[in-house]
């Protein structure tokens, strides 16, 4: 998957935005100003971090090499996924897919249902 790609996939949940704080180089995907997914499209290879549970970051790093604890991120509840080609596309989508519901989960519920 590339980082057009996962731009896309991530751009496609209701009222999510992009936004570069940290400057050029690292696009920051955000619903309702909270953060579920941060590319890194220039790195080699590119990247994208991600909200996870716990269990599931740790099944996620079992099962894929190219799945690490996340980059400057809290451990235990981000993941950070090398865009090498190694992890298939459909996982990658259901992984942007998580973050950004895990995110969801957090906010207050009238905003949750304005979401839905």
């Amino acid at each position: 998957m590339t980082p057009a790609e996962v731009a896309a996939c991530a751009l496609d949940f209701p009222q999510a935005t992009v936004e570069n704080p940290f400057g050029p180089g690292v696009d920051v995907y955000k619903v309702e100003g909270k953060m579920f997914a941060l590319v890194a499209p220039n790195g080699k290879p590119p990247s994208v971090s991600l909200k996870c549970e716990p269990n599931r970051g740790t099944y996620l790093r079992q099962q894929y090499d190219a799945v690490t604890p996340g980059y400057h991120l809290n451990k235990k509840h981000w993941i950070t996924v090398l865009l090498d080609g190694s992890v298939p596309p459909e996982q990658v989508e259901e992984m942007i897919e998580h973050s950004y519901e895990r995110v969801v989960a957090g906010l207050p519920k009238m905003v949750r249902l304005r979401l839905r």
